[in-house]
């Protein structure tokens, strides 16, 4: 017989993220590029092997193909396991239907078989959107400590973005009171992080139990949460101290880039004994011409700069030719950026061509809202994007069309 696992992860992949709205049209939001060489999905899959944990279920659903492919075997993350290791579940099919996943809960349920497999006596469930580094493990011994059922990840945030997120009341042992998705008036600044560790036999009798209630929307934080609170379960907030970003809009996910950025950067993703892996072609080195000018910028592997990168992320492939500026920027794998061109407070997609003379955004002091540039397009010379606008296959056509871009 195999050996048990103690603990399994379920890393939930399936999210559409409409609102990093151009980025997210043909790949699962985990799947987006972060910090030059990196995908989302990289923090969770790092966090797992780092903790220890090395049985990963990886629930996809929308736009799956290039996440899929991405996470492959699991080798780069050492999560290529002969028992364990990593596997991508898409929803499950039966002899005669394809049955959808309904919501996070939903997803967790269909995929008890998969846990089953290693026997495990928690089970830890993961967003697949956030930046963050955590050991999973130092919250497992929490939560075994506590005797707990259900440990909850919470972040302290400002009181006035409390509205935004699941917000936690807890007694002076971090025993949770009370739970509120998105409350109005908020009556604690912990917020959930969408990181949780259950005891298994208990989780599996609650998603049985919702599974089998049609008014249930099949949601962790709607209802097995809110379930188990009213059930008089033990719950328990475990407090996370490190930096946490919810990359789920395009301003978030810019402010997440720039956090790495300075001499004292919030974010650094290579330090001793918790490094991120991610998956990565093999790039010739950076070349940086003899009158570039580069400041406060990453530069992946395989860019070529002649002008000038200022306060911006650049991921492999990008080219900045001479007299072109990149400024307050966040530009995806092989974009090229013409001469002459500017590029200013902006996130700027995959394979993009911006041409001679081009202006995207402004300067970032003057700006109305970041300027979103999606992927595989080739900007005529001297098109001009206004500033905090979304500009896509579509308003590409209606340019070159010479009709009104709306």
């Amino acid at each position: 017989m195999a050996k048990k696992k103690e603990t399994v992860a379920m890393l939930l992949a399936g999210g559409q993220g409409s609102r990093l709205y151009l980025l997210t049209e043909h790949i699962a939001k985990p799947a987006v590029i972060f910090g030059g060489k990196y995908h989302i999905i990289d923090f969770p899959l790092s966090n797992c092997v780092n903790s220890g944990i090395d049985a990963v279920g990886v629930l996809t659903q929308y736009q799956p193909l290039a996440l899929n492919e991405y996470v492959g075997n699991g080798l780069p993350w050492d999560l290529d396991r002969t028992y364990g290791g990593v596997r991508t579940l898409p929803p499950y099919q039966a002899m005669n239907r394809s049955e959808w996943y309904k919501g996070t809960a939903n997803a967790v349920y269909q995929n008890m078989n998969f846990m089953d497999k290693f026997d495990p006596d928690y089970v830890v469930v993961l967003s697949g959107d956030h930046i963050y580094r955590m050991d999973y493990a130092e919250m497992v011994e929490f939560h075994k400590a506590k005797g707990a059922v259900c440990t909850i990840a919470v972040f302290d945030v400002p009181l006035e973005e409390a509205s935004r997120f699941g917000i936690m009341d807890t007694d002076g042992d971090d025993r949770v009171c009370s739970f509120e998705e998105k409350p109005k008036q908020p009556k604690s600044t912990k917020a959930s992080m969408g990181v949780y560790v259950f005891s298994k036999e208990t989780l599996y009798r609650y998603l049985i139990a919702d599974e089998a209630d049609p008014e249930s929307e099949k949601d962790f934080g709607k209802n097995i949460i809110p379930a188990m609170l009213a059930a008089g379960e033990k719950l328990y907030a475990f407090p996370f101290q490190g930096y946490w970003k919810d990359v789920g809009t395009i301003q978030s996910l810019w402010e997440a880039n720039m956090d790495l950025l300075g001499e004292h950067p919030k974010l650094t993703l290579q330090e001793n004994g918790w490094r991120i892996y991610s998956r990565n072609d093999a790039r010739p080195p950076q070349y940086i011409g003899e009158n570039a000018v580069v400041r406060n910028s990453v530069i992946t592997e395989g860019c070529v700069i002649y002008g000038q990168v200022i306060n911006s992320v650049l991921s492999a492939g990008v080219v900045v030719e001479k007299n072109a500026v990149v400024k307050d920027s966040v530009l995806f794998e092989d974009v090229t950026v013409r001469e002459g061109a500017e590029v200013q407070y902006a996130v700027v997609d995959s394979n993009t061509s911006i041409g001679a003379g081009a202006r995207v955004g402004k300067p970032m002091e003057e700006a109305a809202g970041i300027s979103l540039v999606g992927g595989g397009l080739d900007l005529p010379d001297r098109t001009v994007i206004p500033d905090g606008t979304r500009f896509g296959e579509k308003e590409l056509k209606a340019l070159c069309e010479g009709r009104e871009v709306v």
